[in-house]
């Protein structure tokens, strides 16, 4: 028994086929949107590249270009399909190209389910991304000198102003690098060299953040040094006192920016994978009705359009044979083959007369 089996006339053929080339065109400009996604998300990873460790965190977005790009193709080809399947002289040339057609446009749309899943499912991957990036970023802080290194100060004040956190997972972070240039160290005061003795690997190492922690709406003014230090600043308490400084790590906050904008996207390539299956299945049912007409000379006359010829169980029990049979057919051919090359190996017997 045929799955979804719908009976059509002329008239409802006419318009399936003018709903579909409509569709398929809204389809054109939701590629459109999936594509400009993609771009948008690619140049937001791209502007915060120096504090990303890896180049795996741009799958999603060359993945939603690429989606784009096929769903244009793809959706401009059907629409044109359904425009000519008006006119059966015209729709005759498309004729053998509809079953592989629609082959394709399942593949594509078990990517774009996927792709949709892989921008809910990519947290983990940009969290380790983030967090070794912006580790490495905050070593190479001090290293205002360094070609190549230069610019990462600037990065990181910039990226701690523009997203209200400190450090990699809190400001605590900071305590733990050498985050001042020794070009700006005097080495002639007991405490810098008391401070570079007191650690293992010969760092300066303080209880300080950069200016960019501070929190610009907090009443006091920025405790930037001797954070630590209840005793440096009047009516403070480490332990108890409201710090003035960002509380919230770049990680945790980069990780809310980027899991929020693809999660969203994410949501939108769903909404475009169900309007592209409706598109499949109404091309489906238009390629099927417009097969099994009795009389191609009689347009008017009645016929009928499904989605499977049987049911889905029949369906999958005949795939799973053709699978079979085509590998019983590849063994044979080997095994015919390895017959063959023994044969050939076979030295002939020499009979010799004497």
């Amino acid at each position: 028994m045929a799955l979804l089996k719908v009976k059509f006339n002329q008239k409802k053929r006419v318009k399936l086929a003018q709903g579909l080339w409509l569709m398929n065109w809204f389809s054109v400009f939701a590629g459109i949107l999936v594509f400009s996604m993609g771009l948008f998300l690619k140049i937001e990873l791209r502007k915060r590249s120096e504090v990303m460790d890896n180049s795996e965190s741009h799958f999603v977005p060359n993945s939603l270009i690429l989606m784009g790009i096929l769903s244009c193709a793809f959706n401009g080809f059907a629409g044109k399909i359904c425009y000519d399947s008006l006119d059966p002289a015209k729709f005759a040339k498309w004729k053998p190209l509809l079953k592989p057609y629609l082959a394709l446009c399942f593949v594509f749309n078990v990517l774009i389910f996927f792709v949709a899943l892989i921008c809910f499912l990519m947290r983990g991957s940009l969290e380790s991304t983030l967090a070794q990036g912006l580790k490495n970023g905050m070593k190479f802080y001090r290293d205002t000198d360094t070609p190549g290194r230069c610019f990462m100060k600037k990065t990181i004040d910039m990226l701690q102003i523009e997203f209200k956190c400190c450090g990699n997972n809190g400001f605590k972070d900071w305590f733990e690098i050498q985050w001042i240039s020794n070009r700006y160290l005097d080495f002639s005061s007991k405490e810098v060299k008391d401070r570079i003795k007191s650690n293992v690997d010969g760092r300066y190492l303080v209880d300080g953040v950069p200016f960019s922690c501070c929190n610009p709406s907090s009443p006091r003014p920025c405790i930037q040094y001797q954070v630590t230090n209840n005793s440096a600043h009047y009516s403070y308490d480490y332990q108890t006192e409201e710090l003035n400084l960002w509380r919230r790590g770049c990680r945790e906050a980069l990780l809310h920016y980027y899991s929020s904008m693809m999660s969203s996207m994410g949501a939108v390539v769903l909404l475009v994978w169900l309007f592209e299956m409706s598109v499949m299945v109404g091309l489906r049912l238009l390629h099927t009705s417009l097969e099994s007409i009795a009389n191609p000379e009689d347009p008017e006359c009645e016929s009928e359009g499904w989605i499977l010829e049987n049911s889905l169980k029949d369906t999958l029990k005949s795939a799973l044979e053709s699978l079979k049979k085509l590998g019983k057919f590849n063994q044979v051919e080997a095994d015919a083959e390895g017959a063959e090359g023994e044969e050939g190996g076979k030295t002939p017997a020499i009979t010799t007369v004497s």
